[in-house]
């Protein structure tokens, strides 16, 4: 008669060890291939005047130094840093006092949760082209509410203003980003225990008070990653600009990831040129996460 053997505690850890290789093996050959290849391969022809084809001169740092010499880049710079700080000023203020409200007893909570949450759900490009037509200057939707009102006696060219097009593009993007804030902070907020609020009740805090000493530093972890994510994001964001302005009137919404986008599609190919400036962005974005972590956290204990 065979007896079974009792396998050893070597052999089943590397069984166990076999299993959740089986299972995590997918996903990470599906991260190399996304994310790791195209960020290397961009690194990689950065230092090359290329056409991806046929055409690979090596030039070195010869990219870099020629960004670096372009009046261009620091315009949209610029450009990019006004755009992610009032966008991620407003997510922030809109996203807060939200989730504040929502937090509280209050009725149809969970509707309004949902609802609040649909401008994050729905796809960039839809975003833009709804916001585009409600900008449009023959027959928007905000032309002619403003009019019917007497408020404007004529039709304004919002995304067409060299005053107005970036004001407009940073509402827009607004209003797509503050959910990601909203449903982040809501988090942090039930994640405070009530005990704190009675004690600090108890001790004479008003609510102001409350919110300074005993909110803000329940939040401080969520208001590091939340903000390091959101700024980062948004430096680099191309999709609903393009499509709302692609970077006009003139250079007034051209960001640095606009910028990329047309040295690489539209200036003859220009592609070794704009992997330079994203790699560019990439460590500038790097910066910003560093520099936001330690102003943030420079008082933990």
């Amino acid at each position: 008669m065979i007896q079974s053997r009792t396998p050893t505690p070597f052999t089943q850890k590397l069984r166990k060890n076999g299993t959740i290789s089986f299972f995590v093996l997918p996903c990470l050959l599906t991260l190399l291939a996304l994310v790791l290849y195209p960020f290397c391969y961009g690194i990689y022809i950065s230092f090359f005047k290329t056409n991806l084809v046929n055409k690979w001169n090596f030039v070195g740092l010869e990219n870099f130094a020629d960004a670096f010499a372009d009046p261009t880049m620091y315009a949209s710079l610029w450009v990019t840093v006004k755009f992610t700080v009032f966008v991620v000023l407003g997510h922030f203020l809109l996203g807060i006092g939200l989730a504040l409200l929502l937090n509280r007893e209050i009725r149809f909570r969970t509707f309004f949760r949902a609802l609040l949450l649909l401008p994050w759900l729905f796809p960039e490009v839809v975003i833009a082209n709804l916001w585009k037509w409600i900008f449009n200057a023959s027959t928007g939707l905000l032309n002619s509410a403003l009019t019917s009102l007497g408020l404007i006696s004529e039709p304004m060219t919002w995304l067409g203003s060299v005053d107005l097009a970036l004001p407009c593009v940073i509402f827009v993007c607004i209003w797509k980003g503050y959910p990601l804030v909203m449903i982040q902070m809501l988090a942090g907020l039930q994640s405070i225990s009530k005990s704190l609020y009675e004690a600090a009740t108890i001790d004479g805090a008003n609510r102001w008070q409350c919110f300074r000493y005993v909110t803000l530093p329940g939040l401080r972890s969520t208001l590091v990653v939340t903000l390091i994510l959101d700024t980062v994001w948004w430096f680099k964001h191309v999709t609903m600009i393009w499509v709302l302005t692609s970077g006009g009137p003139g250079s007034v919404t051209n960001t640095i990831s606009v910028e990329i986008y047309k040295q690489a599609f539209e200036y003859s190919g220009k592609y070794g040129y704009s992997a330079a400036l994203a790699v560019i962005v990439f460590l500038i974005c790097v910066l910003i996460g560093v520099l936001q972590r330690k102003v943030l956290t420079r008082n933990d204990a």
